[in-house]
C-alpha cells in the first residue's frame, strides 16, 4: 500500500518519480481499511526536503499510511513559504485533540542554545506529554531525540569541540530488538551535529537501552519502552548529497568547515559522494512502522488507554 499525502505536495512528484507509491484522497478513500496515521512535527529549516525523506521511508512499507505535517503552533519559518506552510502544515494547538499511531519530532538547528532558551520550548514539553495520551509511539530524531530525552529523564547534551560531521560506522548493540531486524552487524550512518549524548549517562537510566552506537560518535539509536518512544541522534533519513549541500554552503560562506568523513570517495569533495546507508535506513523505518501496526490499536480513539506489546500482550498505557 502507498503512503497518502496531498498530490500537490511536493514530495508527491518526487517519491512518484523514484517509484514509491503514494495516493490521493479519492484512491485512499475507496479502500476499506484504517489507515495509520503518522504526523511530523518538522522543526528542520529546510522543510521540503525533510518532510520528503520521511515521507520516502515511511511510504516504503505495505501498509498505508495517512500522513500529516505538523508546526509549532506560534513558530514562523523563515526559510520555506508561508505559502507552502498554509497550504500543507497543520498547528500543533489544531492537532492536539487528534490521536496518531505514529509520531516524528525532527532535529532542529538550535544545537547551542540550552533547552529552556528555545522561543518554543514550552510547547515542545506540551508535545512531548501529549505523546503519552495521543500517540502510539513516538521517534524523536537528533535534537527532538536528544530533547525527548532531556524532558522525560533529564540527560543532558553536551557540546562537541568541532562538528561531527560525516558517515560514521555503527555496531548492532541489540540483535534482537524488533526495530533491528535484518540488520547487519555494523552500518553506516550520516552524523551532522554540535553535540552529544554520553553513553554512561545514558546507561545509568535503567529504562532506556542503547540499540546503535559508535566509538567514534558515541550514542546512536536509543529505545524507550516505557515511553513508547525511539530516540536516533544521527540521519538515516539524509538524501546522498545532504551532506555534501551542507558542505558546499559553508565553504561558500566562509564557515570553517573540515570536509565530512568516510563520505567522498578517497575524501575528495570533487568527487560524487556515495549513499551507504539507503537500505539500512528503510529496515529501521519499515521496522518501526511494522511494530506500530502490530501494537496499535484497531480503534485509533483507544490510543491512550491499552494496546498490545511485541510479545502478543495486552498492556495498559503507562503501566
Amino acid at each position: 500500500m502507498p503512503i497518502k499525502i496531498p498530490s500537490s505536495l511536493p514530495a508527491h512528484a518526487i517519491l512518484q518519480s523514484e517509484g514509491v507509491m503514494v495516493m490521493g484522497e479519492g484512491r485512499a478513500a475507496r479502500q476499506d481499511i484504517r489507515p495509520l496515521r503518522f504526523g511530523l512535527l518538522n522543526l528542520m529549516p529546510l522543510k521540503i526536503h525533510t518532510e520528503t525523506q520521511f515521507a520516502r521511508l515511511i511510504g516504503a512499507t505495505p501498509l498505508q499510511i495517512e500522513f500529516t505535517l505538523i508546526r509549532m503552533t506560534h513558530h514562523r519559518s523563515k526559510t520555506t513559504s508561508a505559502e507552502h506552510m498554509e497550504a500543507f502544515y497543520r498547528p500543533f494547538s489544531e492537532v492536539r485533540g487528534e490521536k496518531f499511531d505514529g509520531l516524528i519530532i525532527t532535529g532542529a538547528p538550535i544545537e547551542h542554545l540550552p533547552y529552556e532558551e528555545v522561543t518554543y520550548w514550552d510547547e515542545m514539553r506540551e508535545v512531548f506529554d501529549w505523546t503519552q495520551s495521543n500517540v502510539h509511539s513516538t521517534f524523536g530524531v537528533c535534537w527532538g531525540g536528544m530533547a525527548m530525552l532531556y524532558h522525560f529523564h533529564g540527560l543532558q547534551k553536551h557540546m562537541l569541540k568541532e562538528k561531527a560531521f560525516g558517515c560514521f560506522p555503527l555496531q548492532n548493540l541489540a540483535p534482537a530488538s524488533p526495530y533491528l531486524r535484518g540488520f547487519s552487524d555494523e552500518c553506516v550512518i550520516p552524523v551532522s551535529r554540535w553535540t552529544e549524548m554520553h553513553q554512561s549517562e545514558i546507561d545509568a537510566v535503567p529504562d532506556l537501552i542503547t540499540l546503535l552506537g559508535s566509538d567514534m560518535a558515541g550514542p546512536c539509536l536509543v529505545h524507550d519502552p516505557g515511553r513508547r518512544a525511539l530516540a536516533i541522534f544521527n540521519h538515516f533519513e539524509y538524501d546522498t548529497d545532504t551532506l555534501k549541500r551542507e558542505y558546499d554552503r559553508d565553504v561558500a560562506a566562509g564557515v570553517p568547515i573540515n570536509i565530512p568523513m568516510n563520505y567522498y570517495p578517497d575524501d575528495n569533495p570533487d568527487l560524487p559522494p556515495r549513499n551507504r546507508w539507503r537500505s539500512h535506513a528503510h529496515l529501521l523505518y519499515g521496522n518501526w512502522v511494522n511494530e506500530i501496526y502490530q501494537t496499535t490499536p484497531f480503534d485509533i480513539g483507544k490510543i491512550g488507554t491499552h494496546y498490545t506489546d511485541y510479545q502478543g500482550n495486552l498492556r495498559e498505557y503507562g503501566a
